[in-house]
């Protein structure tokens, strides 16, 4: 087995990975990035549908040490930031090792342990590390919710990460899954290309537009979180109205603040309202065994479901010894802002709850933390 000393080593390349490398490299910390894909932010270039922009104006998701191009779009779109994304690998010089399965992490004689299986060579590796930062987010894996009777379906079956247009559905009626971001932008997208779309949701959600997510941001700089969630469930209403009749029930705690306490996202609507209000997109009100009923009260069957429901991390799969930095879900015990520092050199970098804007507070400050130690030892 090859081993390999490294003071720090970083596990994932998506942005969060990205952005700890690079806050390292300014500081000329030497550190190794471990991916298990052949590419740096996979889940961009890989599992995002064509259609996909950033959901918060670009100052917002900017990664430390390299702004947006002043000619960007305030929201950028997915080729966009891909593009922005490499660029950022080349200019703060990120290398990421590609291909490397972690296996297994485990703290044992005052250094970490990372046993990885390299896919191209069919091997494994051992890297040895003081500081251990895991940065494989909280998108680890596709999550499908169980359902009695899914596997008797004759349909298409399919996760939104595998989802990239509705060309081969038109004319299909397609069930989407979901109704956060993705899901109401993928209904949006097929009926686009000519699909009977139709959304199911259990949970409640607040519908905002891009602006009133951009003025709420900024707003949180100089007003108290209440006060701007309450600013924003006002403009919403003034703009959707009462939504109950669609099915669309609104949350009782406020956008920003279930964002920051649950991770759940407001969605930006993208045309989704106006076509489930003409009924060219079916909102459905409930479930019942294998009957599905809509606000309108009729029935339907389905040629394609698409499962609209988010993602669960993996950390749990291979991170040993982490001393209750993380809870049996794979996401960290405590609340940010003090989620990103664990016991014996562990980070944890992009589990904030608060996407890039997050990513970007939880590198530097791993940075400066990592460079503060080297600096007090060497005193």
């Amino acid at each position: 087995m090859i081993k390999q000393e490294i003071l720090v080593l970083i596990i994932g390349a998506g942005p969060a990975g990205l952005a700890t490398s690079a806050c390292l490299n300014l500081k000329n910390i030497p550190n190794i990035v471990l991916e298990k894909e052949d590419c740096c932010a996979s889940l961009w270039k890989k599992r995002a549908y064509d259609r996909l922009k950033l959901h918060l104006a670009k100052q917002y998701c900017q990664l430390p040490g390299m702004p947006f191009p002043p000619d960007a779009p305030t929201f950028m779109p997915k080729r966009g930031f891909i593009r922005y994304l490499d660029d950022y690998v080349s200019h703060h010089n990120v290398a990421p090792l590609y291909n490397r399965q972690v296996e297994c992490a485990s703290f044992d004689d005052g250094k970490w342990t990372v046993v990885a299986r390299n896919m191209v060579l069919d091997r494994y590796e051992e890297y040895v590390a003081a500081f251990l930062v895991v940065a494989s987010g909280e998108n680890g894996e596709a999550f499908v919710p169980q359902i009695p009777g899914l596997d008797s379906f004759s349909g298409d079956v399919m996760h939104s990460s595998d989802y990239r247009n509705g060309k081969k559905y038109e004319n299909r009626n397609v069930l989407v899954v979901g109704s956060g971001n993705s899901g109401m932008e993928i209904a949006f997208d097929l009926w686009d290309w000519g699909a009977q779309a139709s959304i199911v949701a259990r949970s409640p959600v607040h519908i905002l537009t891009e602006r009133m997510v951009q003025m709420g941001m900024a707003l949180l700089k100089y007003v108290p979180l209440g006060i701007v969630d309450k600013i924003l469930i006002m403009l919403s209403k003034l703009k959707f109205g009462d939504l109950c009749d669609y099915g669309i029930q609104r949350p009782d705690k406020g956008p920003f603040y279930l964002k920051m306490t649950t991770g759940r996202s407001p969605v930006i609507d993208v045309g989704t309202i106006d076509k489930i209000r003409s009924q060219e997109i079916k909102y459905i009100k409930s479930v019942d065994g294998h009957n599905v009923h809509f606000t309108d009260g009729s029935t339907e069957t389905f040629d394609s479901i698409v499962f609209a429901t988010g993602y669960k991390t993996t950390v749990a799969k291979w991170l040993k010894d982490d001393g209750a930095l993380f809870s049996a879900n794979g996401m960290p015990e405590k609340r940010a802002p003090e989620h990103w520092k664990g016991k014996n050199g562990l980070y944890c970098a992009g589990f904030s709850r608060s996407g890039l804007f997050g990513i970007s507070n939880d590198a530097r400050a791993i940075a400066q933390d990592i460079n503060e130690l080297i600096l007090s030892h060497e005193m």
